[in-house]
């Protein structure tokens, strides 16, 4: 099969389209014929070896897994001998830890729910990453309720433009935090207001929101508090400054929960987990027509190393997809 590998770490030039082997599968996994996958920040770390930290878990010299890649929508072809929830030839979607960026990948059924009827493949793909990521940080660390008042911090990348329909679909009043040339596009997802970060700052309103959700990582804790109630809560998703070679920016992260212990405000890192259960509840709120997948390009395999400049580069409205 056709597949995108690196043998070591470095910018999208390391990437190679290459013939290799199908994966074989285990017990509890699943073989999909990959219709369509994403790429995500992760996928840029784990490309770059950069934050250095990223490596302890991933491989210190090269890449354990050497195909890029995690979100995948395609067609299973194979199941194990333990899989009770796939069968050949139905459409799934979800994460594959060794790699999407193939025309085979496999998963565990654990990380994989039948796609939802009214999603193409691309849109499919644009979904597990991000849309998991988004509803835990959104439902479950934040708590979102009826008539709170939200704002998301980086509302039109890909995290922020779920985060901001699930909000919204929680009863919130959302504000998105964006360019100006992305304005329009915030509002089409929901937001009832937006801050131009070029010429306002997020506290404008004073301490407003119940629920600070910062997926852009590059603001100082103390400007972040301003904008919270006494008791508001502060969820940080990602590390951020890519600058920072060996932590990638994640002392905020660090030091949240440390502060959170001296104030009334909630301070709390965002780490996601991918699980069936997470995908089952996006695919309901997306064919119930709460969440529409946001896709700002598509590329074909053989130019994923293309996507993933223009994911790192150019700021994309929502998701970056790669067909296959």
């Amino acid at each position: 099969m056709k597949a995108i590998v690196q043998d070591t770490y470095g910018p999208a030039d390391v990437l190679e389209l290459r013939e290799i082997d199908r994966p074989s599968i285990g017990g509890d996994e699943v073989l999909v014929e990959v219709r369509a996958a994403a790429v995500d920040p992760g996928v840029w770390v784990l490309m770059t070896g950069t934050p250095y930290l990223a490596r302890a878990g991933f491989g210190l010299r090269r890449p354990k897994v050497p195909v890029r890649g995690r979100d995948v929508a395609g067609v299973v072809t194979a199941v194990g001998a333990d899989v009770t929830r796939f069968r050949p030839g139905q459409e799934v979607y979800g994460t594959c830890p060794n790699g999407s960026l193939a025309e085979y990948a496999r998963a565990p059924q654990a990380r994989l729910a039948p796609k939802p009827a009214n999603l193409t493949f691309e849109q499919a793909a644009a979904v597990p990453v991000s849309g998991m990521t988004a509803l835990q940080a959104v439902r479950d660390v934040a708590g979102v309720r009826p008539g709170q008042w939200v704002l998301v911090i980086g509302a039109s990348g890909g995290v922020g433009s779920f985060a901001v329909q699930i909000a919204k679909a929680l009863g919130a009043s959302v504000t998105g935090v964006c360019a100006a040339a992305k304005a329009e596009f915030v509002r089409s997802l929901g937001a009832d207001d937006v801050i131009d970060y070029a010429h306002e700052e997020i506290d404008r309103d004073g301490a407003r929101y119940d629920v600070v959700v910062d997926t852009a990582g590059n603001r100082p804790l103390s400007l972040l508090r301003r904008t919270l109630t006494p008791r508001g809560t502060l969820v940080i998703v990602g590390g951020g400054h890519t600058a920072y070679r060996f932590t990638g920016g994640m002392g905020r992260t660090f030091r949240a929960p440390l502060l959170s212990a001296f104030t009334r405000q909630r301070l709390r890192p965002m780490f996601s987990r991918e699980r069936a259960e997470h995908l089952e509840e996006l695919t309901r709120l997306i064919e119930s027509g709460a969440v529409v997948p946001a896709i700002d390009r598509a590329y074909p395999l053989a130019s994923a190393p293309d996507a993933i400049r223009h994911l790192m580069e150019g700021h994309p409205a929502g998701k970056v997809v790669v067909t296959v």
